[in-house]
């Protein structure tokens, strides 16, 4: 519900705040709905002013001529309560924008063209404002916003009305795994496609880097390999020297050490002292002992092999070689070859999986198409449920000689056409299919005797779009989801008893809804739950627009205004006071 409206600097309002939430005090019986507000006000007095600041908050559209002479901008800002509003919630949670039970909205528009739009404090788009003022408010009047003008809301309404969410929502899982299938089978077909042209080139790099078989870490094990065949003579000649200096040449390190060991062991015999160092000297002669065993190994193992050098020389190139094509490592080029791989691997089961997908999608397909039937058979079952009701409920707001027809058609596709996913079978026919089934929803009335029923955007009339949207709001009462409903001329052509059904049927819809209504009929008014008057006044030479809420002793001489003008006398308040159910 709306409960707060903020306006400044917006035409002849220079600064205002309406809580419509707030009861007067002396409100003996407060409603348990949203309740029946109600605007009166002489004509000129800015009535009007205040429904389109409102739009503004809901997305229509904002000339700089409504800025306030002699101010910078002007400012509209509405408080809504949307706990209850799951459409809402949702949408904001996928913008990334704040949700909080009392939800704030505000536009501002400054003398140079420029405009604002804010949700909750965040910065959104226009469109954004819009798409959230349908979420909120159904304006009905001189509006764009009406929802009934707009096409697209009639399948909605439809639904609502037949209690179809369960089955419309089912439908919308299969659709979506319908349309996500098609897209993979379609995205598949496409790289098909593009696959053949490159599969060439790539089965010629899986053979070149096959043929070479490259493995991580290799390059290391060949370059310590070829380190030792490019140096097997040096190797070969220094650890032969290094046998000879240390065992086998003449006053070799063995021999010393031999010798040095029996004089110390000799001195050892006379000082003891010398004991220690003639066990180092054994531990000495052991170990190049040791030393001169491992040169005389590895010497009589170093072989030159020219042609193991050779075959390592060419498996570095061949290495390199791959490294500078596919990445600059063989971690690249491996990389690069399970890839293609599996691309090439791809190329080789395309009819396979697009066999499968296609299968798959046949079978969505099918199940998709039987829920559309069921859909359709229960939205035409429900539309003839809906055509019977307004009809009544037109006839009470005297709308008389009416027809009311929802138009369910479908979009059937020649079958030679080139066809994406979103379509099915219907009897012999394909027809496209939508989020919310195979159906499109019109509304059409015809409001005189003899005249066909036509679109209702081709209604001139705003009462009586009002009124039609009054009888299909009041069919749908409980099943609709917007909170704020917002009559604007709905009284235009209307008197007397009709004037008495028209608030009757506002004041019953204030059960489900917040209802807020601009009238000039007494029949209407005395039904408030509260009252507002709108009044013009001019200060310092200026004209200014104020709105306030009436008592109900006030309530009661407005009524009285409306019933015989400005003149009140005791029979027109006991008049007024009997219309609005008071002693």
């Amino acid at each position: 519900m709306l409960k707060t409206l903020f306006i400044k600097n917006y035409a002849l309002i220079d600064e205002l705040t309406v809580r419509f939430s707030a009861f007067p005090r002396d409100h003996a019986n407060t409603p348990d709905g949203q309740g029946l507000v109600i605007i009166t006000g002489e004509t000129g007095a800015g009535k009007s002013i205040i429904i389109d600041a409102l739009g503004l908050i809901i997305g229509e559209r904002a000339s700089t001529e409504v800025v306030r002479t002699g101010a910078e901008k002007a400012v509209v800002e509405g408080v809504f309560e949307i706990s209850g509003n799951k459409k809402l919630h949702a949408f904001l949670k996928e913008n990334d924008i704040e949700f909080t039970d009392e939800f704030l909205v505000r536009r501002e528009v400054s003398i140079k063209g420029t405009t604002r739009c804010l949700a909750n404090d965040s910065a959104i788009t226009l469109g954004m404002m819009k798409k959230i003022g349908e979420l909120l408010v159904d304006l009905h009047g001189q509006h764009e916003h009406q929802s009934l003008l707009r096409t697209g809301t009639h399948i909605d309404m439809l639904d609502e009305f037949g209690g179809l969410d369960k089955q419309v929502d089912e439908f919308r899982a299969v659709f979506k795994r319908m349309r996500d299938t098609a897209a993979q089978l379609r995205e598949l077909k496409e790289r098909e496609a593009q696959l053949k042209e490159k599969l060439e080139l790539y089965n010629f790099q899986i053979k070149e880097i096959d043929a070479v078989a490259p493995h991580i870490g290799e390059e290391e094990k060949i370059e310590e390999e070829l380190k030792i065949l490019e140096n097997a003579e040096r190797l070969a000649t220094s650890t032969a020297g290094l046998y000879e200096l240390l065992y086998e040449g003449e006053n070799s390190v063995h021999d010393l050490l031999s010798k040095a060991g029996k004089q110390l062991n000799e001195l050892a015999l006379i000082d003891k002292q010398f004991a220690e160092a003639s066990s180092e000297c054994s531990s000495a002669e052991a170990i190049v002992n040791e030393l001169a065993k491992f040169l005389q190994r590895y010497s009589g193992n170093v072989e030159f092999n020219a042609e193991r050098l050779e075959e390592l020389r060419q498996r570095i190139a061949s290495l390199i070689a791959l490294k500078k094509k596919y990445g600059g490592t063989l971690e690249a080029t491996l990389a690069h070859r399970e890839r293609i791989g599996k691309e090439a691997e791809l190329g080789e089961n395309f009819d396979t999986n697009i066999r499968k997908l296609t299968a798959q999608l046949d079978g969505q397909r099918r199940v998709c198409g039987e829920l559309a039937e069921k859909l359709t058979a229960k939205r035409r079952e429900a539309a003839k449920r809906l055509d019977k009701d307004i009809l009544a409920e037109l006839a009470k707001l005297g709308i008389q000689n009416a027809k009311f027809v929802t138009q369910i058609r479908q979009h059937v596709l020649p079958s030679h056409s080139e066809l994406d996913g979103e379509f099915v079978q219907a009897g012999k026919q394909l027809v496209r299919v939508f989020p919310y089934g195979a159906d499109e929803v019109e509304f059409l009335i015809s409001t005189n005797l003899g005249e066909e029923a036509k679109p209702l955007a081709k209604v001139a009339s705003g009462g009586e779009v009002s009124r039609i949207m009054l009888a299909l709001k009041s069919i749908l009462a409980k099943s609709d989801k917007l909170p704020v409903l917002i009559f604007d001329e709905i009284d235009t052509g209307v008197s007397g008893r009709i004037a008495q059904a028209v608030g009757l049927s506002l004041k019953n819809l204030s059960k489900f809804h917040q209802i807020i209504a601009i009238t000039h009929l007494p029949q209407i008014a005395g039904l408030a739950d509260i009252h507002f008057v709108v009044e013009k006044s001019e200060d310092a030479k200026r004209a200014k627009t104020s709105m306030r809420m009436l008592t109900t002793d006030e309530r009661v001489k407005e009524v009285a205004k409306l019933m015989s003008g400005e003149e009140i006398t005791d029979a027109g308040l006991k008049s007024a006071r009997e219309l609005m159910g008071m002693k």
